[in-house]
């Protein structure tokens, strides 16, 4: 009988700093989700007569607040994430980037300091997205915005799969390996939503769902993105969830 000890997994925090785990989303999905803030804020900063807030939580290495930033000329976006190596990385990208934590009181601003919040697929990794919401409630002013955006459970070829008995794409059975589903990265997902789910949850949580869309997803095979960027039409069967919420 063997003495020696069973090796202990990594926990969830350990998993999530390691440089090797991707956290980048994809330019498009980035793009879109810009353009519906920089529409939700008007014409612009200069116009507005005032810098708006801008936290990008879950920021990562920064990729998507970089993406982001030419489509909000004037206003000033902060990175936030509890990565110190996430965070070492976006500070190459972009300007501002602290550390918090989406727990009470764990972000780094007095309640209501910012304008709008970009919540750029965050949501589908956490244990505790209710405290998350609550957070990010807190720091928004009243009727600031909230972009979130997280991989469709029912995305068109989800759909499909589900029907041939495959694990959809997105979701996941272990933190080790790929199990039963098309892919060869793990990310790391805990909750997946459909549009619906999406909506009821955040409506819940003290917000006023303004507008859902769909964005393309970067990993789908050359062959079938022109199908993709057709399903962004109805967002019930996109690949990317992107919703606009305001604080209520």
């Amino acid at each position: 009988m063997s003495t020696t000890s069973p090796v202990k997994p990594p926990e969830l925090r350990d998993f999530y700093e390691n440089p090797a785990v991707p956290v980048a989303s994809g330019t498009p999905r980035s793009r879109r989700q810009a353009r519906m803030l920089a529409e939700a804020l008007g014409a612009g900063a200069e116009a507005a007569g005032r810098t708006r807030t801008i936290l990008d939580i879950g920021c990562g290495d920064g990729t998507a607040a970089a993406t982001a930033a030419p489509f909000l000329p004037g206003h000033r976006i902060v990175g936030i994430d509890w990565s110190q190596d996430a965070l070492r990385r976006a500070r190459t990208r972009i300007p501002y980037a602290v550390r918090g934590e989406l727990t009470d009181g764990g972000l780094p601003f007095r309640s209501g300091a910012a304008d709008a919040v970009l919540f750029s697929e965050v949501i589908e990794h956490l244990v505790d997205p209710d405290a998350a919401l609550d957070e990010i409630r807190r720091v928004l002013r009243p009727g600031g915005h909230l972009m979130l955006s997280t991989p469709n459970l029912a995305a068109w070829y989800n759909r499909a799969l589900l029907l041939a008995g495959v694990q959809p794409v997105f979701s996941e059975v272990s933190l080790r390996a790929i199990h039963g589903r098309p892919g060869r990265e793990v990310v790391g997902h805990l909750r997946l939503y459909t549009a619906r789910a999406l909506r009821e949850f955040v409506a819940a949580s003290g917000f006023e769902v303004v507008r859902l869309a769909g964005a393309p997803f970067h990993g789908v095979p050359r062959p079938l993105r022109p199908l993709d960027r057709l399903a962004c039409a109805r967002p019930s069967l996109a690949s990317i969830l992107l919703l606009h919420a305001r604080r209520t």
